[in-house]
This record gives C-alpha cells, sequence and structure tokens, in this order.
C-alpha cells in the first residue's frame, strides 16, 4: 500500500446525486456538452466558491472521467505497459476496485508530445463501462467489482493494423447496442456480449488507421441516424442495420477531423486542424438522401467541440482562441484576441459555459454573441489537463495528466482527510 496525501473534504450534506446529475459518457449525459436548466451551476471560482473535495494522484490518462451517484471511474496508463480502468468512491476518492491489462503503445514520433497513453473516454450504461484500450480492445467491466464480462480485440477478430494513434474514438451506448469505431471500421456491438452484428466504413481510417472523432446519434431530415467522422468522411449510418446514408468528404491535415461533429437544424457542423470550419446541410427526398456544404468559415478547429447556445457555436480554435460562430447565418461573430491552452473542454447549462483548458485553468464565460464575457477564471492545478470535464450536481471532476480531483461549489462546509489507495 502507498499512502496518497489529498486534499479530501467531507461535507454536511448528502453526496449522493441524483441518477440525472450523472456523467455517464464523453461529453455527458447527451453527448453534446449540454446540462438541463434545471442542473446546477457554479456562479464563481475563486476562493471558498469552489473548494477541492479530494485529489488522487495516478498515471497519466487522457480519458474523461465518468461519474454515477456513489463512484468515478477513470483510466490510466501504468508502467507504459499495462492500461488500468478503477471504480473510485465519488465522496472520497478512495480506491473501490482496479482492473488491468497489458495494452500500452507507442504512438507516432510526430505526435509523442502528446504522450503514449490511453486516450478514448469510457461509456457507462448504469451497471458495465465500456473502455477503449488503445491497441485497438474493448473491455467491458461490471461496475460493481471491476470483473471482466468480455473483451473484444478488433485487431485479431478482423487482421487490422494496429492503430497508430490507439483506439482514441469513445464509445457510444444506445439501448442494447454498442457503437465504436474501431477495426478501421464503425462497428455495432451486442452490448451484453461483445458480438459484432455489423460493420461498416471499413477502412476509413486513412494513412495512419486511427479515427480521434466520436459518434454521436441524431436525427436528420426526420430519421435518427448514427452520424461519425472518420479520418477522411462524414457519414450518417443507419442504426440498424449499419447501411450507408449519406457521406461526404472532409479534408484534413494528416486527417486530423477530431472534433465531435455537432448537429443544429438538420445541419452538421465541423472544423478541422489544416481545414476549414464547415456546415453541411443534409436532406432527403423519396429516400434520397443529398448533402451539401450550406456555408464555409477560415477558422480552424482542432481537438475541442464547441457547446451551442442559442444559434451560436462556442468554439475553442487551432490557433488557441475562442471564436463565437452564428450557426444559422454562418458567419463570425467574434474572435477572441485572448489566448487559452491547446485544448478546452466546455460544459453549458443556459447562457453559462465551464471552460478547463490543457493548461489547468478553469473560466466561467457568459454565453455572449457580442463578446467573449470572462466572468471568472481560476488556476485549479499545475499539471495539464487534456481529458474532457465532468459535471455532476454541486460537483465538478478533472482528470489532470497524473491525477483525478473532485470539487464542489454551494457553501459546503468541509473537512480535510487523507485517503488511502494501493
Amino acid at each position: 500500500m502507498k499512502l496518497l496525501v489529498a486534499s479530501v473534504l467531507l461535507t454536511t450534506l448528502s453526496l449522493t446525486a441524483p441518477a440525472s446529475a450523472d456523467w455517464p459518457q464523453w461529453r455527458g449525459p447527451t453527448r453534446d456538452g449540454l446540462l438541463p436548466s434545471s442542473a446546477p451551476f457554479p456562479e464563481r471560482l475563486q476562493g471558498d466558491a469552489l473548494q477541492r473535495r479530494w485529489r488522487v494522484e495516478l498515471g497519466p490518462s487522457y480519458s474523461g472521467p465518468i461519474v454515477t451517484a456513489d463512484r468515478v471511474f477513470t483510466t490510466e496508463t501504468k508502467d507504459k505497459k499495462f492500461e488500468v480502468a478503477m471504480a473510485l468512491d465519488r465522496a472520497t476518492g478512495r480506491e473501490l476496485w482496479r482492473q488491468q491489462w497489458e495494452g500500452a503503445l507507442s504512438v507516432p514520433f510526430f505526435a509523442k508530445a502528446n504522450g503514449d497513453w490511453i486516450r478514448a473516454t469510457p461509456a457507462w450504461d448504469g451497471a458495465v463501462l465500456y473502455v477503449a484500450g488503445m491497441r485497438d480492445v474493448l473491455v467491458a467491466l461490471d461496475g460493481s467489482t471491476g470483473a471482466v464480462k468480455w473483451r473484444c480485440d478488433f485487431v485479431e477478430q478482423f487482421k487490422t493494423p494496429v492503430p497508430a494513434f490507439g483506439f482514441v474514438s469513445s464509445p457510444l451506448v444506445d439501448g442494447e447496442a454498442l457503437y465504436v469505431q474501431a477495426g478501421a471500421s464503425l462497428l455495432r456491438l451486442k452490448k451484453a456480449t461483445g458480438e459484432v452484428v455489423w460493420r461498416a466504413l471499413e477502412d476509413e481510417g486513412g494513412m495512419w488507421g486511427s479515427v480521434f472523432s466520436s459518434p454521436i446519434i441524431a436525427t436528420l431530415a426526420g430519421q435518427r441516424q448514427l452520424l461519425v467522422q472518420t479520418r477522411t468522411t462524414l457519414a450518417g449510418v443507419d442504426l440498424e442495420s449499419g447501411r450507408v446514408l449519406w457521406r461526404q468528404a472532409v479534408e484534413a491535415f494528416r486527417g486530423m477531423n477530431i472534433l465531435t461533429p455537432v448537429v443544429f437544424n438538420d445541419h452538421v457542423f465541423t472544423s478541422t486542424y489544416g481545414g476549414k470550419t464547415i456546415a453541411f446541410r443534409v436532406t432527403r427526398e423519396n429516400d434520397q438522401w443529398r448533402v451539401a456544404p450550406a456555408w464555409t468559415l477560415k477558422q480552424q478547429g482542432y481537438m475541442s467541440t464547441p457547446v451551442v447556445i442559442g444559434g451560436h457555436a462556442y468554439h475553442h480554435l487551432r490557433s488557441q482562441r475562442m471564436t463565437c460562430l452564428d450557426l444559422t447565418e454562418g458567419v463570425e461573430r467574434w474572435t477572441s484576441t485572448q489566448s487559452f491552452g491547446k485544448y478546452m473542454s466546455l460544459v453549458a447549462r443556459g447562457d453559462r459555459i465551464l471552460a478547463l483548458d490543457q493548461r489547468g485553468i478553469l473560466y466561467l464565460i457568459r454565453a455572449n454573441p457580442e463578446q467573449l464575457e470572462v466572468l471568472d477564471e481560476r488556476k485549479l492545478d499545475s499539471a495539464d489537463s487534456w481529458a474532457h470535464l465532468a459535471v455532476s450536481g454541486q460537483e465538478l471532476f478533472v482528470r489532470e495528466l497524473n491525477a483525478l480531483a473532485a470539487y464542489a461549489w454551494g457553501g459546503r462546509e468541509a473537512k480535510a482527510l487523507t485517503v488511502v489507495a494501493p
């Protein structure tokens, strides 16, 4: 056992969040970074307005935390050899279980600055945690015990190469189905067994065989469908059959189509490194699908996915500045003179945005189409944070590169505690 001294804060209020406040997947409950208007949200960040409840040191990871009523799931790469998934007690940060497997990967030299560690954010269905390992494996873990329910090795199953950048795309759960972009393709699996139901968009990984973007489910032209972005292509796919309904080429330097597509009024928004910011209009007539550019702007996105509020996209750019884009008119409302980190995760409720940048600086921003309006900011820690921020109840969870920390707001009383972890 090793002793981790954490700044753990025990509150006088209930620490159990309602199920509706859970953070079960990439970009939150609705996979768009948005919280319902009834959800709590901090009004300030400085001083006692936001208190750190606990912090546990871990191996490196880019996976965003998954938050349930009583626990937090996270991942780490250990000793450059093993990948680890674990459950921590939500109230204290105490480790409840861990599961590991051999699975480390060395990424290409030009991406070394961003590390070799596990990247994808797991998905949670209320009982099982689905974890994507770098060497194109998917592991289903019992959320109570950490026991392995099933494991899929897509390299072995489809005889495809190990993806150069690892399994980066985050899994998506929908009913009894599980969707992943892996095995140089798009896959639907039975979530209970890991059995592959269908395979589509084969060999869409491009030269380096890795898909960065994560799939979403959207309704376009009246049909609910799977919306995916590969390294070369944006596509709508039938959920049941895997039939590609429509597809559109999307240019990007070295296939860096990284952000998750954003849907607005039958339009799909994307923005690429070395490319442009584009909105595609998707239509259907007599079962014939059509997709065409609605508008194009010169801005270049990179790794960050925007939030959409009041018909405007608030977007962090490759230039490390923020911009506000009018999605209806296809015009830039403003681009900040202020620079931020290389990456920024965004969570919004109403007209307020929590923005955590790669440097570990948390911003509270008002969604204002006239100008960048920063209401408050706070440096959380000296370590980088490349994982997506998670917000649940009156708490936020930050996966730093080498730690996981929990913060709370709302005037809770607290006292320090020491956490013991294996």
